[in-house]
């Protein structure tokens, strides 16, 4: 791996969709980098500490939430000359997000007043009252032709369906929830999944016209749903649980057809692999060097020198470090906070933040777990790679942590105190996005080998 030095930051960074630029917010300046050269393309001054970015889907225009103003300010590449501003009045702005077709942005108002669709082709603007939520709630069909938003009245929750063409709303239905907490598009577009807060388990299917599919209910008495996730092929739907459990349901009879149980002890017989991360003191001999005083202590303020990491591949059985959350504080750290699925749809990746070192990997087609990964720290981040079976982590420190089928390895970050609190692909797996709390540099990720059998190892 190639890394770039490291540039400053003071918030969100992005790719934008067609991998070419890299959007930076600096304090009031957005920065607009080329990713192969890094170069700036384009400096753009807003009227307020950025907080939030996001790429329109064509990756001509770009918008920065001014959210301590409030206020939204839209950018163009193309036309540089060119700004758009959105502010709401006393209503404020809580979030903002692009629609589909890239000529609209859809604003929340503090409070969940109202939901504006603003088009940037007219001064034409459309209001959804009430939507249920500020930055979640909101779910666009894959082809872009419809969206569902979540809105509340009269202690009811609602699903409106929008025509993203005319922005008219094409149906209204009620759904059987006590507080919905998000809603997502199926990947076929043919469904749509909401699900309850985590007072209470419910999970729901709905089709188009308002019909509810299916309904399902893991259990009764406890939290519930975490998380949720569609399979990239929409094949299969993944609930992860506060119970510390991951459920997949199919979508022809959405029933549920695998349950994996993040156990403290693993035994035998188990056929994942199990990695652990280790330090690795380099060994060096310094006994012809003459070192003064002086510059061994400036050095021992930088932490232990010549300290690398590895993995070491663990016999069975072995215990895994748990943590038991405190039963007298709310939102307790348990069940499955990170899930996500791999691009081929095979494997699924899980945390369950109860063991937060713990990355554990699920084969979908066998059914089983395929590997653990024992980080020294928590894990922080974890991304599949969008073009192939690889997956990425970090957990804070000067190291990014690699998985594919055929092993696992760690790959140093040659930058000084360069700590790894967040990673990113860009859309087409070629560039890999680290931040750290103030600076943040990319690395450039070579294409796994054909040979699925390659090993690897921490050099490369």
């Amino acid at each position: 791996m190639e890394f770039t030095e490291s540039f400053k930051h003071t918030g969100p960074c992005c790719f934008s969709p067609n991998a070419r630029y890299l959007a930076v917010a600096v304090d009031y300046r957005l920065v607009i980098r080329d990713v192969l050269s890094f170069k700036v393309v384009q400096l753009f001054s807003c009227m307020d500490k950025i907080s939030y970015i996001e790429w329109a889907q064509d990756s001509e225009y770009i918008l920065c939430g001014l959210y301590k103003k409030p206020m939204i300010q839209a950018w163009s590449l193309a036309q540089p000359e060119w700004t758009c501003k959105i502010d709401e009045g006393p209503a404020g702005i809580a979030y903002a997000r692009w629609s589909p077709d890239s000529r609209h942005i859809l604003t929340t108002s503090e409070f969940q007043l109202r939901l504006t669709v603003w088009s940037l082709l007219n001064t034409a603007c459309i209001h959804v009252q009430w939507p249920k939520h500020a930055s979640k709630g909101v779910s666009f069909t894959k082809d872009g032709s419809f969206a569902a938003i979540c809105t509340r009245r009269d202690c009811k929750d609602y699903i409106n369906l929008i025509s993203c063409q005319s922005w008219e709303i094409m149906g209204v239905f009620a759904v059987d929830t006590l507080d919905l907490a998000d809603v997502e598009w199926s990947p076929d577009d043919t469904a749509i999944v909401i699900w309850d807060s985590p007072l209470e388990y419910k999970v729901l299917i709905y089709s188009l016209d308002g019909r509810c599919l299916s309904k399902y209910q893991a259990y009764e008495s406890g939290l519930g749903v975490k998380s949720v996730s569609w399979s990239p092929n929409g094949q299969s739907l993944a609930v992860g649980s506060y119970d510390q459990m991951l459920r997949v349901l199919n979508h022809l009879t959405w029933k549920v057809f695998a349950e994996f149980m993040h156990l403290s002890t693993l035994r035998a017989p188990c056929s994942a692999a199990v990695f652990k991360e280790v330090d690795e003191p380099l060994q060096l001999d310094m006994s012809d060097l003459s070192l003064s005083d002086d510059f061994t202590q400036q050095n021992s303020e930088y932490g232990p020198p010549f300290i690398d990491v590895r993995y070491d591949v663990m016999e069975l059985p072995i215990t895994l470090p748990f943590q038991k959350p405190p039963t007298d504080k709310p939102n307790p750290k348990q069940g499955i906070g990170i899930m996500s699925w791999s691009k081929d749809n095979q494997y699924i990746c899980t945390r369950n933040d109860s063991m937060p070192t713990i990355l554990w990997i699920w084969d979908m087609n066998l059914l089983e777990l395929a590997a653990i990964l024992i980080q020294k720290d928590p894990i922080r981040a974890a991304a599949w790679d969008p073009t192939c079976t690889r997956l990425v982590l970090c957990t804070g420190t000067s190291h990014v942590y690699m998985w594919t089928p055929s092993g696992a390895y760690c790959v140093n970050v040659p930058l000084p105190q360069f700590s790894v609190m967040d990673l990113k692909w860009d859309f087409n797996g070629s560039c890999l996005l680290l931040k750290d709390k103030e600076v943040f540099c990319c690395a450039a990720v070579p294409l796994l080998p054909d040979d699925s059998n390659s090993d690897y190892s921490s050099d490369d």
